[in-house]
């Protein structure tokens, strides 16, 4: 099997189920949301996978964005709530997750996210 293949066959794995993980999340909040996804779910699996790996996509580079501009300000004094990059402004104030159930989920996601990403670099070096 080509790398390749490999790696992209992990990263929409990973976005997909990155996704669903949200998609969930939203469901449990909303019952309505809840009822549709289930009939999704029953009736046209493959489109709703399609969905969470664009949702997941969209997560991703919502994360990513987010810890780029942390990054980018470790180095400078905080200057406040917000922050202006390139005309768009990021909220950079959190409230923490109270809820032990809730920080029990979020450190299980993060584990389960890095060890994706340690196995994506891992088949991504010729040496594998």
């Amino acid at each position: 099997m080509n790398p390749n293949t490999v790696t992209e066959f992990l990263q929409k794995g990973f976005r997909v189920t990155l996704g669903a993980t949200s998609a969930l999340i939203e469901s449990l909040q909303d019952s309505q949301k809840r009822e549709e996804t289930f009939s999704k779910m029953q009736s046209d699996f493959g489109g709703l996978t399609e969905e969470w790996a664009e949702k997941g996509a969209l997560t991703e580079r919502e994360a990513r964005n987010f810890v780029d501009t942390l990054l980018s300000q470790q180095g400078q004094p905080a200057a406040g709530d917000t922050t202006s990059t390139a005309g768009t402004t990021v909220n950079t104030s959190a409230s923490p997750v109270t809820d032990p159930e809730d920080q029990k989920d979020l450190r299980e996601l993060t584990a389960q996210i890095a060890a994706l990403r340690a196995e994506l670099e891992k088949l991504q070096k010729p040496d594998s």
